[in-house]
């Protein structure tokens, strides 16, 4: 669509907007009008009009019995009538002449009657009592009209976006850390605006939009304001939901006043956040020809329609990029992808920095471990553990962060805040710390696992009566099956605990059934990690972005035996649980009885009390280890 007819397209709106305001104006005053005439009409149908010489004559024969004078006209009664079944007196009426004579002959047949009025021009009294009413009348629906255009958004179409300049912005790539990829990508379209020659002569073009997929809080709108910084260029911000109203054709409308808006302001870039509102797709949808889907046409006719010479930029921003449409996603309209995932360690540490960097802190913090600690965490995540360490330091009396402060933030935003105020049994205390150090020996006693940070046994506000933290030595990005095995035995190890000493089992493992339980089905169904089905997927990821839930892709049939492994997988690590919780049966007693006392252990405390514990019995960690795998070595031999 070329330039001047979008120009037509809304001039021809503005057009037919003041025309359906007038149109509603003369519609209001046809309707007062009408509206008075048949009051008036109404109000007179019960009343009888003589000429003014024959009241003159009935009031000389004394037939007038009262008089009241309503500005130019006179209502009288007359004696001889009697009154009707309503108990009101026939009344007449006659115009109202100024004579000094009628006073007195009022008051000489004894005629009850009113003040006669002051009489004015009657073109003023035209003007005070119909005219004037009906111009306030006009104006107040006027008001009424354009206050309620503007609470529908700025009038019919109007965009309602927000222009940032340079200054408001203030963000730059420098504010944005550990999304170096994503940061590469878009450091090419800023070069673009600043010197497009040196790509043109080329023959190159400039991206008319990029798409910022990724989870929650890794910051998209962050880098799309960054872009705009680095750019020194308009930079119109709003979201997808913006544009969708309960009128048809007014989120068209509106997209078309944007983009006019941001022409007559080239360079500049456009951000539209959660795009998915009006990006759907098309398929499988009754009926059309609704308001979403004439927004996104009218969106992607504009894009397809501006100069790209122009220097417009359409960035979008999306944590669910399954449910866009295709069209909206071919090249021609936005044409990069950019991912914005959650930061690996480097990035964590360079967030960690930029956090950190207006907060006062010790010298001797280890932003690795603390980096560590966070994995997959997100870029916002991480911001909020930044403060809550303040916050903790002021609480604690300190003018300075310290390492503690930092990493009891990770265990605030994972776990919670400590609930000491809740009061547990003795006997609740004893099963927790069962429970919990037989996690820790679960995972002390396997080389594929994580080492153990953390045992405690107080509660937290998101639910737990204790928990296990185990610390990372360094970043993974794969799990072998070995290493998913080991996890699903320390998962179960804490009900293993409980089976073992109290000979009977409580709720407290249900988290830990549901963690092993998804690994397990994620072993059978999407990782390959088979017996049955080799490598074959029974389930897809929907919402990558979101909470990675997956849909079955196989037949009821296919999907019980795929149970019927599962459950195997389960008994099987439940089963070697036991086993290393019953060979380390004195470890488990003397550990949990001091973690009663101190509720609160390091894992160098675990590990020191573990060690201790075997040489009494003359036996190393590796041995342990070592025993722990011919366990799995004669079970692989039993199948």
């Amino acid at each position: 669509m070329s330039s001047e007819n979008k120009n037509t397209d809304d001039n021809n709106k503005k057009g037919n907007d003041k025309r359906l305001l007038l149109l509603l104006a003369i519609a209001a005053l046809v309707f007062t009008v009408s509206l008075n005439y048949i009051i008036g009409r109404k109000s007179m149908s019960d009343v009888s009009e003589v000429k003014y010489s024959e009241f003159i004559e009935m009031l000389d024969e004394g037939r007038v019995e009262e008089v009241e004078f309503n500005n130019s006209i006179i209502n009288f009664t007359l004696k001889e009538d009697e009154e009707g079944s309503s108990g009101v007196r026939k009344e007449y009426y006659t115009g109202y002449i100024n004579n000094p004579e009628l006073l007195q002959k009022l008051d000489d047949h004894n005629v009850t009657y009113d003040a006669p009025p002051n009489m004015t021009n009657p073109i003023v009294t035209f003007f005070v009592e119909f005219v004037l009413p009906l111009m306030f009348f006009y104006v107040a629906v006027m008001l009424i009209m354009r206050f309620a255009m503007r609470k529908m958004g700025g009038g019919f179409g109007k965009s309602n976006a927000k222009m940032y300049v340079e200054k408001e912005t203030g963000v730059t790539f420098a504010d944005v850390a550990g999304e170096e990829e994503a940061k590469e990508s878009l450091r090419e379209i800023v070069d673009f605006l600043h010197r497009p020659e040196k790509y043109t002569e080329i023959g190159a073009k400039l991206p008319r939009g990029a798409l910022l997929v990724g989870p929650p809080g890794t910051g998209k709108t962050l880098l799309a304001k960054a872009v705009a910084g680095e750019a020194k260029v308009p930079f119109y911000s709003l979201s997808g939901s913006s544009f969708v109203e309960m009128f048809v054709g007014v989120g068209a409308s509106r997209v078309r006043d944007l983009f006019k808006d941001a022409l007559s302001n080239a360079p500049c870039i456009i951000f539209i956040d959660e795009i998915d509102a009006i990006g759907k797709s098309r398929e499988n949808v009754l009926g059309g020809n609704d308001e979403r889907e004439q927004t996104l046409n009218q969106l992607l006719s504009e894009m397809d329609g501006f100069d790209v010479t122009k220097g417009i930029v359409v960035i979008g921003a999306t944590n669910r990029p399954e449910v866009l449409d295709e069209a909206l996603l071919r090249p021609g309209r936005f044409d990069r992808r950019v991912v914005v995932d959650r930061p690996d360690l480097k990035g964590r540490e360079d967030i960690l920095k930029v956090h950190l960097k207006n907060v006062k802190t010790s010298d001797d913090l280890n932003l690795k471990q603390i980096a560590l600690g966070t994995s997959g965490c997100s870029g916002a995540d991480i911001a909020n553990m930044v403060n809550e360490a303040a916050l903790r330091a002021v609480r604690e009396g300190r003018d300075r962060v310290i390492q503690d402060d930092l990493m009891e933030a990770i265990e605030l935003v994972i776990a919670g805040k400590e609930k000491k105020d809740r009061i547990m049994t003795e006997k609740e205390r004893k099963i927790v710390a069962y429970h919990e150090v037989g996690h820790a020996l679960a995972i002390a006693c396997q080389k594929n696992t994580q080492p153990v940070q953390k045992i405690t046994i107080v509660p937290r506000t998101m639910g737990s009566l204790g928990y296990t933290m185990q610390m990372p030595e360094e970043e993974r990005y794969l799990m072998t099956k070995d290493e998913m095995l080991d996890d699903i035995t320390a998962l179960l190890a804490g009900r293993g605990a409980e089976e073992i000493i109290f000979k009977n089992v409580t709720t407290g493992a249900s988290n830990d059934i549901e963690r092993a339980t998804e690994l397990a089905r994620a072993m059978v169904t999407r990782f390959g990690m088979s017996e049955t089905f080799d490598m074959m997927a029974l389930e897809k990821e929907n919402n990558m972005y979101l909470n990675g839930r997956t849909s079955r892709t196989c037949s009821d049939e296919t999907g019980a035996k795929a149970d019927a492994e599962v459950l195997d997988i389960i008994r099987k690590c439940h089963k070697k649980a036991l086993d290393i919780l019953n060979e380390n049966i004195d470890a488990l007693n003397k550990i949990a009885a001091f973690l009663i006392d101190e509720e609160t252990i390091s894992g160098e405390k675990f590990m020191e009390i573990f060690d201790e514990v075997k040489k009494e019995r003359g036996q190393t960690k590796e041995d342990t280890i070592n025993s722990n795998e011919d366990i799995k070595d004669t079970e692989a031999h039993n199948q």
